[in-house]
């Protein structure tokens, strides 16, 4: 059925909140799932593991959708968004922290409204910004949004 859900993704993708897939097919989905947000480096991802019955906790690996980019390794050009997102889905889903993780993604779209992109998702008429210039961007709106 993942042939299915690919097609419900790509038709009507705001039905879907999560989606619970083994791997083979979530990393077929998630790639599918990048291109509607124009690219790879705005996706976080989570595996997370059975709850262990006596302590309610999960083992679980946080990490952005695109891997390593070793092609542009030190270049100042990566989009650290898909790894704020995954420090959010972290502090949410393993730390219970969800009021934190709102503050990141509030963070994220503030700078993302007010016209800062990286390469990978610039757009005419919005501030093409390397990747420490998109870090601090986010880290100040969420200092704003943290005391205010």
């Amino acid at each position: 059925y993942a042939d299915n859900c690919a097609m419900q993704l790509v038709r009507w993708p705001k039905q879907f909140d999560v989606i619970v897939t083994d791997n083979l097919f979530g990393d077929i989905l998630s790639d599918c799932a990048a291109m509607l947000t124009g690219s790879l480096g705005m996706l976080p991802s989570a595996s997370l593991g059975a709850e262990d019955p006596t302590t309610g906790k999960r083992h679980a690996l946080y990490e952005p959708v695109h891997g390593s980019a070793p092609d542009i390794a030190g270049k100042n050009m990566a989009n650290p968004i898909a790894e704020l997102l995954s420090f959010a889905m972290l502090l949410r889903y393993s730390f219970d922290m969800g009021e934190d993780a709102d503050l990141i993604q509030t963070a994220i779209d503030n700078v993302l409204a007010g016209g800062i992109r990286t390469a990978d998702i610039m757009q005419e008429g919005k501030a093409k910004v390397s990747t420490s210039t998109m870090t601090d961007s986010i880290l100040k709106e969420l200092d704003k949004l943290a005391s205010g």
